[in-house]
């Protein structure tokens, strides 16, 4: 039995862990608040907030939560067990990371091909994660609901879907080639998978595809925007699993509307040329990420183009350029504790690295000019 200052030294123990846990968690959200309230009382006002911004927020709360909806009752996982089988693994899994980042955003497609990944019987997981991680970054730049800065820059600048896919195809095809090309030369020494119990399908999950369906069409301006309360009644009613979604990223996102807001007032400047705008948002990201880049960059710029491929460029590099980088750096240092981690590291951020400076070299080659 513990003695007391030992029961008392395990508490505090425990309790460092908890901030610890939560400051590397919400770690964007606080310091999106922190500015936000630092700019504030510089300015000695509070930002105004556009009705395009709040918008933002219920569209992407909506997302969030349609998505919510298909993860939790299993469909995501039985269909990305569906390219577990059979022969070339490794490209299956790659190109699914691909196709599902588009549609359920980079974040989800990671969480549910990650620990698939993990679970086969072979030695090259660390590469595959590696590959998973830069083909959801490839594959959510392709669409506006791909990933949370192509949803604000879709919405913010009042871009049509075609305008926007033409815009960035050339950065996820190409990068889409690459990595299959990667994954073809992956030869993992025993590619079976371990055996992966199939989720159950519940019967809420059978509405989960029309709420994505109505929250997607709404975001593209096929529906008006009233269509998507439905998705929030359904859930609310019926679904109030699919409510547990990212709130501090949505804080993030209030506070960065707010933040950027009070950065323009204090600087009173614009980004007038391109180059520096795809520039100084893709190397922002590598420091503070390409969500709160795009969020920040937009009040400067009207160069929708040249900020869309920074962000998503920038996506790539440093660990921090995404959350996507994060979510699979994390998921596999979690499951595969070894001594290798700083090799994982190491090769993980060099590979990121070169094709950061691959999409920096592509943006200049076949999108930069008069935009």
């Amino acid at each position: 039995m513990l003695s007391f200052p030992a029961r008392t030294h395990a508490r505090a123990a425990q309790s460092t862990g908890i901030w610890l846990d939560f400051l590397l968690k919400e770690w964007l959200l606080l310091g999106s608040a922190l500015g936000l309230g630092a700019s504030s009382v510089y300015l000695r006002r509070f930002p105004t907030y556009s009705a395009a911004e709040w918008e933002v927020l219920f569209l992407l709360w909506t997302l969030f939560v349609a998505v919510r909806s298909l993860e939790a009752n299993g469909i995501i996982l039985r269909l990305s067990q569906s390219f577990e089988r059979g022969r070339l693994i490794p490209l299956k899994l790659v190109a699914a990371t691909f196709v599902l980042s588009m549609v359920v955003t980079n974040d989800v497609a990671l969480i549910v091909v990650v620990p698939l990944t993990l679970s086969l019987n072979t030695d090259r997981k660390d590469t595959l994660v590696i590959l998973e991680a830069f083909a959801a970054n490839a594959g959510s730049a392709l669409t506006p609901v791909g990933n949370p800065q192509n949803l604000y820059i879709y919405w913010f600048y009042g871009l049509g879907a075609r305008d926007f896919v033409t815009a960035i195809a050339p950065f996820s095809l190409c990068f889409l080639a690459v990595l299959l090309v990667a994954a073809l030369l992956v030869r993992p020494a025993n590619a079976a998978g371990a055996a992966v119990q199939p989720p159950v399908i519940r019967p809420a999950a059978y509405a989960g595809g029309p709420l994505l369906a109505i929250a997607v069409l709404t975001i593209l301006r096929l529906l008006p925007l009233a269509s998507a309360t439905l998705v929030s009644i359904y859930a609310s009613l019926f679904d109030r699993k699919a409510l547990r979604v990212d709130y501090g990223l949505l804080g993030a996102f209030f506070c960065f509307f707010g933040l950027s807001e009070n950065l323009r007032s204090i600087l009173g400047t614009e980004l007038e040329h391109a180059g520096h705008t795809f520039l100084l948002s893709a190397l922002a990201s590598q420091v503070m990420s390409n969500v709160p880049a795009a969020l920040l960059f937009a009040k400067f710029t009207s160069h929708w183009k040249a900020l869309l491929w920074g962000v998503n460029v920038g996506g790539f590099g440093s660990l921090v350029a995404s959350f996507a980088n994060l979510i699979s750096y994390k998921l596999y240092i979690n499951h595969e504790r070894r001594a290798n981690m700083a090799s994982f590291t190491l090769r993980f951020v060099g590979f990121g690295f070169a094709m950061l400076l691959a999409g920096m070299g592509l943006y200049w080659a076949v999108a930069a000019g008069p935009q």
